[in-house]
Order: structure tokens, then sequence, then C-alpha cells
């Protein structure tokens, strides 16, 4: 069984509820308080070795946009390291779970990081978390959730190695994998206002603005937007892997929501 982690905070003696430090941008959404499950989670005592990029990565505000909450059904879309896995895996508890879903064509490109997936759900600590592999234009879930999310991703899904996948049939098939009233998380680098889809293969960016289009296409309705991860330094011009901007790109953060 999992141990619990609020408990282990409050042994820790650390602050249950913290205030996310988000600056006020006109038309970007004030990042909530973070709450004592996201706090909990963070603070689980098996992340870490994830401690050291949690400040970078801002996990605390993030994992409280994703408004992910004990209980419910998560569905990651390539899940990486296993980064967020792991905090979802501590959000939603036992009585929760977490599905990583790693499309198949993607997998042939990233063998280490699906054998990671499959050593962690192995583990008892992650027993709510269950790897699917599928193809990449085929997207089900085993039961409906209540969150999908995908960081650093969503620009894979049209380029050649994962098959030129339409983002209207992706998204419309994240709409049917979610319950009414949940809702959908896309992190991704930010590429030039107006470049659409001409920088995803090349430079790994994608524009917000086409990315929003493509979503609200398929039903759902913009449900706020989160400015933690946001770097006005990053120039959109150079691939994301470059040494000078990797870790540290101009990343924007969309929430949709299923009418319920």
């Amino acid at each position: 069984m999992r141990p619990t982690v609020f408990a282990a905070l409050i042994a820790l003696g650390m602050a249950p509820l913290a205030p996310a430090q988000t600056p006020s941008v006109p038309g970007v959404m004030t990042q909530p308080l973070v709450p004592p499950y996201v706090a909990a989670a963070v603070n689980d005592p098996e992340r870490q070795a994830d401690k050291a990029i949690d400040a970078r990565r801002k996990i605390a505000e993030v994992a409280a946009f994703t408004q992910a909450k004990p209980g419910q059904k998560v569905l990651e879309l390539i899940p990486g390291s296993g980064y967020f896995t792991r905090v979802f895996s501590a959000i939603v508890g036992n009585k929760g779970r977490v599905y990583v879903l790693w499309p198949n064509e993607y997998a042939k490109e990233s063998e280490s990081d699906v054998l990671a997936s499959r050593k962690l759900v192995a583990q008892p600590h992650y027993a709510n978390v269950m790897v699917l592999a599928q193809p990449a234009a085929q997207l089900s879930v085993p039961e409906p959730v209540d969150v999908v999310f995908t960081s650093q991703n969503y620009h894979d899904y049209p380029d050649p190695f994962m098959g030129k996948v339409d983002p209207s049939v992706l998204n419309k098939e994240i709409f049917a994998a979610l319950k009414p009233g949940g809702v959908y998380i896309v992190i991704d680098h930010v590429a030039d206002a107006g470049s659409g889809l001409r920088d995803t293969d090349t430079l790994h960016r994608i524009d917000p603005a086409i990315v929003r289009k493509e979503v609200e296409a398929a039903g759902f309705v913009f449900d706020g937007e989160s400015n933690v991860l946001r770097n006005s330094a990053d120039t959109h011009t150079i691939k994301v892997f470059d040494k000078a901007i990797r870790g540290h790109t101009d990343q924007f953060i969309y929430r949709f929501r299923k009418p319920a």
C-alpha cells in the first residue's frame, strides 16, 4: 500500500498549503493556491531524484493548474522519464488511476523511457499506474478519465515519425476519452506567432494559437492559461534541444474543458 504522502508532509513539518508564485499578467489566469494534496505529492519521499529540477519546472504550480484530485483518473500522453507520472500517482492515490500512453511510433524513438515506465509500474508504490501502448492515431482508454495531460509533445503528433496524425482526429479522441467536465492540459514549446505548424519537426515548437484553434474545434472550451513556464528571453528561433535554451524554453500551458 502507498504510504499517505500528506501524513509524511506533516511529519516533516512542511506547510500543507503554499501560494503559487505567479505574477499577474493581463489576459492570463492567476495561478491558484497549491492544494495540500498537491504539496504532499510533490514532497513524496519517493521523488527525491526529481527534486533538483522541481523549481525550474514549477511542478507544484503546474500540478495545481491541472486540477487533478485524489481519486481521479488521469491519462498522460507520452510520459517521458515519468517526472509528471510520479506526481499524478501521488495526487490521485490508491483510489485513483494514472494511465501513461506510449504511441507505438514514439516508443520506437524512446525505448529507454518506455522501459522506465514499465519499471515504474512494477514498483508497489506506483501500483495505481498502468502503461498503455497503441497507434498514435488510435487513442483510447479503458475507462473515462478526469484529466488528459501532455507536456512538450503535442507538437510531435503531426510530424512524419508519428505518422502525421491529424490533430482533429487526436483531439476528438481525447474529447471522447474524457468525462463530461473533464480537462485537457497542453504544455508545449512556443513558436513564433502566426507560424502554425511550421516549426514542429525542425525546432520542436508550435504556435500556441494553432493549438487553441485545433482543440476548440474538437468541442473543447478554453478554460485558462498559466504563465509559470513563460520565458521572454527565448527568441523562439532555435531548436529546443540547443544547449543555449534547453530546459528554459518559453512554454505555454493551456487548460481546456469538455462541457459537462
